[in-house]
């Protein structure tokens, strides 16, 4: 009966590891505070104040402040994944009111696929043998030629005296 328990005990501690951790990452803004924002009335003054600093602002383009939070799952030793994401886009005109709010979620989101080529270089790769005896390609066992003129051309013009 003892071992059972124990087996119990490592069952459910082995179950309990397998539960997802869940993060809320961000800020996430008082809907109360959200909706009493007036378009044309309220300044970045008042916007601060109702719902704090920004959790980015825009670099290029018109002058907009983002508040950014986001639901995140992580199993074990998995990349985490977003299953809920809320950004909140102020915008903002010239003289400081608001022009228009926006509000985006995970649907709005889109996939940005980076390329993934390389740039060709010149040369050859070494093996994994040749990068441990540091040896020249073709020559392994052998030195290294010894090369003054590594480029192949002339050596410079010697000055003439005046």
């Amino acid at each position: 009966m003892h071992r059972w328990n124990w087996a119990l005990l490592a069952g459910a501690t082995m179950l309990a590891g397998c539960a997802a951790v869940e993060n809320q990452r961000g800020y996430v803004p008082d809907q109360q505070a959200v909706s009493s924002i007036e378009v044309g009335m309220d300044t970045k003054d008042t916007v601060s104040k109702k719902l704090g600093d920004p959790s980015t602002a825009a670099t290029f383009g018109n002058d907009v402040w983002y508040y950014i939070s986001s639901h995140v799952e992580q199993n074990a030793f998995f990349a985490a994944r977003a299953t809920d994401r809320n950004i909140l886009a102020v915008e903002f005109a010239k003289d400081g009111k608001v022009t228009d709010i926006h509000k985006y979620t995970l649907a709005d989101g889109r996939v940005v696929d980076f390329v993934s080529r390389e740039t060709p270089t010149r040369g050859r790769e070494l093996s994994l043998i040749q990068q441990i005896f540091n040896a020249v390609p073709g020559q392994i066992g052998q030195s290294a030629p010894t090369d003054t003129q590594p480029g192949g051309g002339m050596p410079p013009p010697i000055p003439s005296p005046r």
